[in-house]
């Protein structure tokens, strides 16, 4: 007998996909245990005797753990697959490992990604009680105020969620545009574009930076380099 483990932990742990991801993969019935497919969230396995299987493929673990950083282009949707045949952030590094992503930008938002086949270490990236901050590069159509940025430090009601509270840094305004740096500390989804939207600036383009004081700094728009040993080890202590 081996350790049991909850299924969605084991396909993390073996890199298959981040938790979340993971229990979506059983809940769509895609994971199989010794031949029969499981469903439901929660369900325990041995780790050392049960056969597990994803799609039909069996899942092993003490594969090498890869961290990479990607500069996301726009285009690019942030899943290993597209149901439209859409471009995915994983056909822009080619490695042996199975990555993927650690969390998500939209389709139409740019900058730092972190792909991975440390389940763990995505889990504690983007869970909200780790409260790991985020920040962006925004630019927005209107004249942003200081009155707007003390709204983001109160929290912002986009629709029955009020958000935690965010800082707002302008950088510089024009009368049709003004360009701010936005750090949160939570991961909803369109989450900078909805609270712009809901003070009255539509987002015109929108970049991730930074992830805690990870930094995207000079790497080109597609390109992606392989986090080193210190930069691990800052995300696994953050």
């Amino acid at each position: 007998m081996g350790a049991r483990i909850r299924l969605h932990k084991y396909l993390a742990d073996c890199g298959v996909a981040s938790r979340r991801a993971a229990e979506r993969l059983i809940e769509d019935g895609k994971c199989a245990v010794n031949g029969e497919i499981v469903n439901r969230r929660g369900f325990m396995i041995d780790a050392g005797s049960d056969r597990v299987t994803v799609d039909g493929v069996a899942v092993t673990g003490g594969n090498e753990k890869k961290y990479f950083m990607l500069n996301k282009p726009r285009g690019y949707v942030t899943t290993s697959r597209d149901q439209f045949g859409r471009p995915a952030v994983t056909d822009l590094i080619v490695t042996d490992a199975r990555l993927f992503p650690v969390g998500r930008l939209d389709y139409g938002t740019t900058g730092l990604l972190l792909l991975t086949n440390d389940g763990e270490l995505a889990y504690r990236l983007t869970h909200p009680k780790f409260n790991v901050t985020k920040t962006y590069s925004v630019r927005v159509a209107g004249e942003v105020s200081d009155e707007t940025a003390g709204a983001l430090l109160r929290g912002v009601d986009i629709g029955g969620y009020v958000t935690r509270p965010a800082e707002l840094v302008i950088i510089n305004k024009d009368g049709k545009f003004t360009d701010i740096r936005i750090t949160v500390s939570e991961g909803k989804n369109r989450l900078i574009r909805r609270m712009c939207e809901a003070l009255g600036f539509p987002v015109v383009s929108l970049k991730r930076t930074a992830v805690g004081d990870l930094r995207l700094g000079e790497l080109g728009e597609g390109e992606h380099r392989a986090l080193t040993p210190d930069e691990v080890n800052y995300l696994k202590n953050i």
